[in-house]
């Protein structure tokens, strides 16, 4: 039997929001001088997608206490919820229209370790409500990728699904659920044994056709 549904990480797999988040973050940071850091780089923010945010929280702001890190990253998050929402992200080649044409034979879903509010920024920049069933992240619930993959996976009843992700946390996530793994091999990190390799967003209703459960 085919997959009846595709599970999508967003960060590095659907859309890169780095400049933005970049710009918002930043912008917190410099108006706390007492959090005791400069500011964000890229290659630091690009080593915390994935990460749940009170890990990215601690990983930023050492030098704060943990209530501080909470409020810090909390008007972080705000920010860049707004930020984006009005100013969306860069897309990944031919996003939309490939997921149009997945969207006739599979239902879509979005799992992302973010903040709530934060997948649908993305959704609502790029008018893409159309595309997805439902959506769950860490800052809904505080439980972890894998655990949320099995969440809207029961929502939904869906029991045949893939996870199409870009980091090695989402290959785990896939194998907590249960479900292959589909590398997004352009996006931000790197897999250890994915089930498929993705070179490219639209070259995923190919991959997907030799996708067949027992």
């Amino acid at each position: 039997m085919k997959a009846e549904a595709i599970l999508f990480d967003l960060d590095g797999t659907m859309w890169n929001a780095v400049d933005g988040i970049l710009r918002t973050w930043n912008e917190v940071v410099a108006n706390h001088p007492e959090c005791g850091r400069g500011l964000i780089s890229e290659e630091e923010l690009r080593g915390c997608f994935g990460l749940p945010m009170t890990e990215i929280a601690a990983r930023l702001f050492p030098k704060a206490a943990g209530q501080q890190q909470e409020m810090l990253m909390d008007e972080c998050c705000a920010l860049e919820n707004a930020y984006l929402s009005e100013h969306g992200g860069v897309l990944y080649p031919k996003l939309e229209e490939t997921l149009l044409a997945l969207k006739r034979e599979y239902r879509l879903f979005v799992v992302s370790n973010c903040q709530k509010g934060y997948i649908e920024s993305f959704i609502k920049a790029h008018q893409l409500e159309k595309c997805f069933d439902d959506i769950e992240c860490w800052g809904n619930n505080l439980l972890p990728k894998g655990e949320n993959n099995k969440l809207i996976m029961e929502r939904n009843n869906v029991t045949r699904a893939v996870y199409v992700g870009d980091t090695a946390g989402d290959e785990e996530s896939a194998r907590v659920a249960g479900i292959p793994f589909v590398y997004a091999s352009y996006g931000f990190g790197e897999a250890n044994e994915p089930d498929y390799v993705l070179a490219e967003f639209a070259e995923l209703p190919k991959i997907m056709e030799k996708i067949y459960f027992l």
